[in-house]
C-alpha cells in the first residue's frame, strides 16, 4: 500500500509540474525574503556593535552631553573620585580630507584621546607610532593616526589636508590605530581642540570603574549638572536597533505576507489536485484506505510542497542576503548604518524558524483539501457524484465575525511600540474577505442566472457554480488574496510617499538650504549674523530665514530628537513666520518657571509625544543646556 500511495502522488506531481511548482515558489519567496531581511539586519546590527565596541571601547559608563559638548574642567574632579579606576577624555567631531589622488573631499572622523589612558578603556583607538618616529608624536599637534580604512584610502602618502572650520590644515600621519570601521584619524585630546577650534571641549569621558561602584549612582554623588547624560555599553547598539525596528518589521511583515499568499496557492492547488483525483481516492478507500489516511495523505503531500519550497528559499534568501549586503550596506539603502559594510553572518535559528514558518503555511493551506479528501465518499465518487470541498452553509457566520474581529483589533494600543494588532487585523480582514467570497459569488450567480436559460452550456456551468459556491470560492481565493495584498501594498506605498512629501513641503518648504560643514564637536559651523541680511539682499531671493537643527539625546536607549529654532507663525496669529499647524489646543505658556527661571515655549511632533511620553504642558528640563 505504501509503495501504491508514493506511486499515486508521483504521478500527479509528474503529470502536473507546473501546478505544484507554483505553490513551491510562493513558499520559497516569503521563506527567502523573511529570512534575508532578518539575516541583514542581524549581520549589521552585529558588525555595528563590533565596530562601536572596538571604537568606543567597554567603559563602565560613558558621561556626555544631552547636546554639544562638555567641559573639560569637570574631568580632574571626576579622575579624583575615589571609584573611579580610569578616566579617558575623548573629543571626535566628523569632518573631511582630502584624497589624494583627485582632491575630493572624503568623509572621515577625528578622534582626540588620551594617549596615556585610552589603552585602558579604548585598546583599539590606541596609537602605534611608526619605526622611526618620534615617540613624543603621541602627543603632538600636527600628527594623526590612521585606522586601515583611512590607510587604505590615503595609501603611502605621510601628510594629508584636513577640513578645520572654514580652513584646510596640513597633519602628519606619524603612525597607526587598529580601529576598525570607516576612516578614523586618531591624535592627542589636546591637539584636537585646537585643531577644531574647541578648546576645553570634549565629545565625552569615558570611566572605568573600581570593582564594587554603583554606576548608576556615580553621576549624583559627582554633582554632574542636570544636561548630562550617563550612558552604559551597547546603549549605541541598542538605539541604532530602535532606529531601525519598524524598518525590519515592516519588511518582515511583508514577507509573512508572501507566505500568507503562498498559503493560498498551496490551496488552491492541492484543492485542484483532490478534484481532479476523486475517483482515484475513491479506489484507494476501497482497496482499504482509511478517511483519515486519506486527509494525512494530502497533508503529506502539502507538507512536501512547502519542504521542498523552505529549503530552495532558504538557499535563495541566504544568497539574496549576500548580495544585498555586498551592493546596499546593512540597512538596505535607509541610512541607519552609515559606514559599516557588514559580511554576511549565518543564523541557524532564523533558517529554522523561517523554514518551519514555510512548511506551516503549506499544512495551512492543504488543510481544507485534506479535509475534503477525508469526507470522500467512495461510492458517490466512483460515479463522479462527490462533492469537491465541503460546502460549509453552518459556518457562514465565521466571516463577519472575523471582519468585527479585525475592526476591533484597530483599536487595540502597540506592543513595546509595535503595533502586532494591527498585523493581525490585517491577516483576519484577508481572511474573513475571503469566507465572504461564496455569498458574493452566489449573489453574482443568482443574478447571471435568469439570463441564461436558453443557452444549455452556461446554463449547465452557472446552475453547477451556483451548487458549489465554495468551488468557485476556492478557486478564486488564491487570485483574491494576492490581488487584494498586491493592491494594498500599492496604495499603502503611495499614500506614505505622498504623506512624506506633503510633511517636507511643510517642515522644508524652502528651495534651497545653506549650512556649515560639520567639524565642531556636535554641531555645524554656525553662519556669520550677517549672512541672512546678505543673502536677502542678493537678487532674485524673496524670502531667507534662519534655522539652527541641533540634536539633543534625552534617554540613553532611544534615538535623539531634532530641535529646530526658526522663525514660527501659529495659525492666524499674523506673524511673519512659517506656519506651525497644531493637533489640539494651545497650552497657555507661564511666565516664569518653577525657580523663576525664564520659560521658552517648544512645539512636539506627534512622534516625540509616542517615543518620550510627554504632554502639553509638562517641563522638559533636559532642554535646557541645549536652549541655553
Amino acid at each position: 500500500m505504501d509503495k501504491l500511495l508514493r506511486t499515486f502522488s508521483w504521478q500527479d506531481w509528474r503529470h502536473h509540474p507546473w501546478r505544484s511548482a507554483a505553490a513551491v515558489v510562493a513558499v520559497m519567496l516569503g521563506v527567502a525574503l523573511a529570512l534575508a531581511v532578518q539575516l541583514i539586519n542581524a549581520s549589521a546590527l552585529s558588525e555595528f556593535a563590533h565596530a562601536v565596541s572596538a571604537v568606543d571601547g567597554q567603559p563602565d559608563l560613558t558621561l556626555r552631553a544631552r547636546n554639544g559638548a562638555i567641559d573639560d574642567t569637570w574631568l580632574e574632579r571626576i579622575v579624583a573620585d575615589a571609584q573611579v579606576a580610569t578616566a579617558n577624555p575623548v573629543l571626535e567631531w566628523p569632518t573631511a580630507l582630502r584624497a589624494p589622488d583627485t582632491g575630493t573631499p572624503v568623509a572621515v572622523r577625528v578622534v582626540g584621546v588620551d594617549a596615556l589612558a585610552v589603552a585602558a578603556v579604548s585598546p583599539a583607538l590606541m596609537p602605534q607610532v611608526a619605526p622611526g618616529s618620534d615617540r613624543l608624536d603621541l602627543f603632538a599637534a600636527d600628527t594623526v593616526f590612521a585606522n586601515p580604512a583611512a590607510r587604505r584610502l590615503l595609501g603611502n602618502v605621510r601628510e594629508i589636508s584636513v577640513q578645520a572650520g572654514l580652513q584646510w590644515r596640513m597633519l602628519r600621519i606619524a603612525g597607526s590605530t587598529p580601529a576598525p570601521g570607516p576612516p578614523v584619524l586618531v591624535m592627542d585630546v589636546a591637539a584636537a581642540q585646537q585643531l577644531s577650534g574647541q578648546p576645553g571641549q570634549l565629545s565625552r569621558i569615558d570611566l572605568r570603574l573600581v570593582p564594587g561602584t554603583d554606576a548608576a549612582g556615580l553621576p549624583t554623588r559627582l554633582g554632574l549638572p542636570p544636561h548630562w547624560l550617563a550612558q552604559r555599553p551597547g546603549d549605541g547598539t541598542e538605539r541604532i536597533g530602535q532606529l531601525s525596528r519598524a524598518y525590519r518589521v515592516n519588511l518582515t511583515v511583508l514577507a509573512l505576507v508572501a507566505l500568507f499568499t503562498g498559503a493560498f496557492l498551496v490551496f488552491s492547488v492541492m484543492a485542484l489536485s483532490v478534484a481532479r483525483r476523486q475517483q482515484q481516492f475513491a479506489l484507494l478507500g476501497v482497496l482499504g484506505l482509511s478517511a483519515r489516511e486519506r486527509m494525512h495523505l494530502i497533508l503529506a503531500e502539502s507538507a512536501l510542497l512547502g519542504g521542498a519550497g523552505s529549503l530552495a528559499g532558504v538557499a535563495l534568501g541566504t544568497g539574496l542576503a549576500a548580495l544585498a549586503l555586498r551592493l546596499l550596506g546593512g540597512d538596505l539603502g535607509g541610512g541607519y548604518f552609515d559606514g559599516v559594510s557588514p559580511p554576511l553572518q549565518w543564523h541557524t535559528g532564523y533558517a529554522v524558524l523561517f523554514g518551519t514558518l514555510g512548511v506551516v503555511a503549506a499544512l495551512a493551506g492543504g488543510w481544507w483539501p485534506a479535509r475534503a479528501g477525508r469526507d470522500l465518499s467512495p461510492a458517490l465518487a466512483l460515479k463522479g457524484l462527490g462533492a469537491t470541498v465541503p460546502t460549509g452553509t453552518r459556518r457562514r457566520w465565521i466571516a463577519p465575525v472575523l471582519l468585527v474581529a479585525a475592526a476591533l483589533l484597530t483599536l487595540a494600543p502597540a506592543v513595546q511600540g509595535i503595533p502586532l494588532a494591527a498585523y493581525v487585523a490585517i491577516g483576519l480582514l484577508l481572511i474573513g474577505g475571503i469566507a465572504v467570497l461564496p455569498l458574493g459569488v452566489g449573489a453574482v450567480l443568482d443574478r447571471i442566472a435568469p439570463t441564461l436559460t436558453r443557452r444549455a452550456v452556461p446554463m449547465l456551468a452557472i446552475e453547477r457554480a451556483r451548487r458549489q459556491r465554495d468551488s468557485a470560492a476556492v478557486a478564486t481565493s488564491g487570485i483574491v488574496a494576492s490581488l487584494a495584498l498586491s493592491v494594498a501594498l500599492t496604495v499603502m506605498v503611495a499614500s506614505f510617499r505622498d504623506s512624506v512629501t506633503e510633511w517636507l513641503d511643510g517642515v522644508l518648504p524652502a528651495q534651497l538650504y545653506v549650512r556649515g560643514s560639520d567639524t565642531s564637536v556636535g554641531e555645524g559651523n554656525p553662519l556669520p549674523p550677517a549672512f541672512v541680511a546678505e543673502t536677502m539682499a542678493l537678487p532674485g531671493i524673496v524670502r531667507a530665514d534662519a534655522l539652527r537643527a541641533t540634536r539633543v539625546q534625552l534617554a540613553a536607549g532611544l534615538p535623539p530628537i531634532v530641535l529646530l529654532a526658526r522663525p514660527l507663525a501659529l495659525a492666524g496669529d499674523g506673524r511673519p513666520g512659517q506656519s506651525l499647524p497644531l493637533t489640539g489646543p494651545q497650552t497657555p505658556v507661564p511666565k516664569a518657571g518653577p525657580q523663576g527661571e525664564a520659560v521658552v515655549p517648544v512645539y512636539v511632533s506627534e512622534t516625540m509625544a509616542d517615543l518620550h511620553g510627554v504632554h502639553p504642558g509638562q517641563w522638559l528640563t533636559a532642554l535646557a543646556g541645549a536652549l541655553a
